[in-house]
């Protein structure tokens, strides 16, 4: 640990500043203002959409020409033909739901969730049926379709939101083929009109979209209809200028997303993959803006994956799609090593031999585009070859809205919790929520100080954050060390006043530093109560040494795992800043434990201390 008592603490400044107490109090005002001015900008783009869509102006999304179609796009998204057989047999299960519709149509069952309606009303599910290219999947298809534009197909307020009405124009485009083969005149004009009458509607309510992926889906759809459908080439000129206005301020300068979510890029690649080949059929040139945006996303799809292929959960990540993610890398010319440092969107990664660590670094993203960013700065996650083994609690699959405000707070992050408090404020009131879709937030840290270097081939990587400074004085630091090998991992946490020498006698001082562990590692605490051994599934020993202070192990719960939430379990430090200043620990690779069969034969050997 002797690099760490170099330390010597260069974000000291932080502490030092004159004239802090006023920034904050501008700062507290800032964020009001922000939040307010989101509000009132919601509620006028409420107001107009409903104006826009009001059953006296409806007519207006049915005028004009139909025009024919096209083009089909490649829909890149894994498709199951077993469940084209659970669709036919009236069993949609959506979103963790299952609904059997009785050889009713579904669009007329009340529905059991808002994610199982969303499911359905996308179509997204269209691409099963497609995969069991049948004539009676084209055929169930035909009778869905016709069941929906019976039903909903003149006005639904919930299937005709923009992100939503998005989703289900590019899968009914995506999925013509199947939708339109052997099908009569009549169910072809009826489809087209349907679909132009959809159309029409995301144009006059796309600035209703959520900013962020919604809006930017918005733009990517409007963009394919102009490819797709003949006579709306017309529209082509402004829907690029839009996307890549869209693109040009959603996707960073590094490749992520402005929203911090990693899971974004699998999504946003998985349309605009395809679009990029629909300007290439139509022997239109695609707009610099989409080339440029893919070419920096695909980097940063490496620079988040473990060992194990899976994605780091930060910032709303749940599961990973593994199979959409392959699908997407098989795209990348360039199959190069993936960056370490992703400034703009808040991230480091150190790679030492078989060891992988990714850090979040980063300020929240802007309040508009906050409602699923997580207060985890300077949490990290920890994996060695094919195991996770430091992880954050991420979100799973399904239920996602009652695991959310859970998952979000700091301390299902593996970093430090001050006082039980999250590191970042989100907005209260039902009704900020129901205005905003969800919970923005309206705080966080504004100072994050990053320092990288490289020391004896190891990579050390130093920074710290004001998250609980105006509410507690303190500042934050966190160095890491990665060995030249991989096999050692040092950490030092360090808590500074913001003013001063020492914090104020009235201000709670107690922290707790998280390492949520992945629920195939088995933990085990040393007997001195100073440390852990943590057994991987490969047989592979890591121990975990706080040094002078204690460590518990307690209950945790992994809620990313493909199958939904899981039990685990978290080593936990506790203290107080004032008595401890500073923090050392470390996680140690030892040779991999050998089975009972083995120490018999080798009983000059001594056994591991499980």
């Amino acid at each position: 640990m002797t690099f760490m008592l170099a330390v010597q603490r260069p974000f000291a400044i932080l502490a030092n500043d004159r004239g802090k107490g006023d920034q904050m109090l501008r700062a507290s005002l800032v964020e009001r203002a922000r939040l307010f001015a989101l509000l009132v900008s919601r509620i006028v783009r409420n107001i107009a959409t409903w104006i826009s869509t009001h059953r006296l102006l409806r007519w207006r999304f049915g005028r004009g020409k139909t025009d024919r179609l096209v083009i089909a796009p490649q829909d890149l998204r894994t498709s199951d033909a077993t469940r084209a057989t659970e669709i036919y047999g009236g069993r949609f299960a959506f979103a963790g739901k299952v609904v059997v519709s009785d050889s009713r149509s579904p669009f007329e069952i009340t529905p059991p969730s808002d994610e199982w309606s969303s499911v359905l009303l996308s179509f997204s599910w269209l691409r099963h049926l497609r995969a069991a290219d049948s004539p009676i999947t084209r055929a169930n298809a035909r009778s869905l379709v016709d069941d929906w534009i019976a039903l909903q197909g003149g006005w639904n307020a919930f299937a005709w939101q923009p992100d939503i009405l998005a989703r289900r124009i590019l899968s009914w485009l995506c999925q013509t083929p199947l939708v339109l083969e052997e099908a009569d005149a009549r169910f072809y004009r009826r489809f087209v009109r349907s679909l132009m009458r959809q159309v029409r509607c995301l144009r006059a309510t796309a600035k209703a979209a959520r900013d962020g992926w919604p809006r930017l889906q918005v733009a990517i759809v409007l963009t394919y209809v102009c490819l797709c459908m003949e006579g709306q080439s017309r529209w082509l000129r402004a829907s690029v200028r839009k996307l890549s206005e869209e693109l040009n301020r959603q996707i960073l300068a590094d490749g992520g997303h402005i929203s911090r979510n990693p899971g974004t890029l699998i999504e946003i690649l998985l349309d605009l993959l395809p679009l990029r080949q629909s300007f290439a059929h139509r022997n239109v040139p695609p707009p610099a803006a989409l080339n440029n945006a893919i070419d920096r996303m695909m980097p940063m799809l490496r620079f988040f994956r473990h060992g194990d292929g899976n994605f780091a959960l930060f910032n709303g990540m749940g599961p990973t799609t593994v199979d959409a993610l392959a699908t997407v890398l098989a795209y990348d010319d360039a199959r190069g090593t993936p960056v370490a440092n992703a400034p703009h969107t808040g991230y480091q990664r150190l790679e030492c031999g078989k060891t992988v660590l990714i850090m979040d670094t980063g300020r929240p993203p802007p309040i508009a585009v906050s409602r699923e960013a997580n207060a985890g700065c300077l949490s990290f996650e920890l994996s060695f070859q094919t195991h996770r083994l430091v992880v954050n609690c991420g979100l799973p699959a399904i239920g996602r809205e009652t695991w959310r405000q859970v998952a979000r707070a700091t301390s299902a992050h593996s970093t430090v919790t001050f006082n039980d408090t999250s590191s970042c404020r989100f907005a209260e009131g039902a009704w900020t929520k129901r205005l905003l879709d969800g919970i923005p937030i309206t705080a966080g840290p504004r100072n994050v100080r990053l320092s990288r270097d490289e020391s004896d081939g190891a990579k050390v990587v130093r920074a710290s954050h004001d998250g609980y400074a105006r509410e507690f004085g303190l500042i934050h630091t966190r160095a890491l060390r990665l060995s030249e090998d991989g096999l050692t991992l040092e950490g030092e946490d360090s808590f500074a006043p913001v003013r001063g020498n020492v914090l104020a006698p009235n201000v709670p001082d107690e922290f707790a530093i998280r390492f949520h562990l992945h629920p195939s590692v088995k933990a085990n605490r040393l007997q001195d109560g100073h440390g852990a051994i943590l057994l991987l599934p490969g047989r592979d020993v890591w121990t975990f040494t706080a040094f002078e202070d204690r460590v518990e192990i307690e209950e945790s719960v992994f809620l990313a795992g493909p199958d939904g939430p899981r039990r685990t379990v978290q080593i936990v430090i506790y203290g107080h800043a004032r008595q401890q200043p500073a923090v050392q620990w470390s996680f140690h690779h030892a040779p991999p434990a050998q089975s009972a069969a083995e120490r018999k034969t080798r009983r000059d050997e001594p056994e591991l201390p499980l």
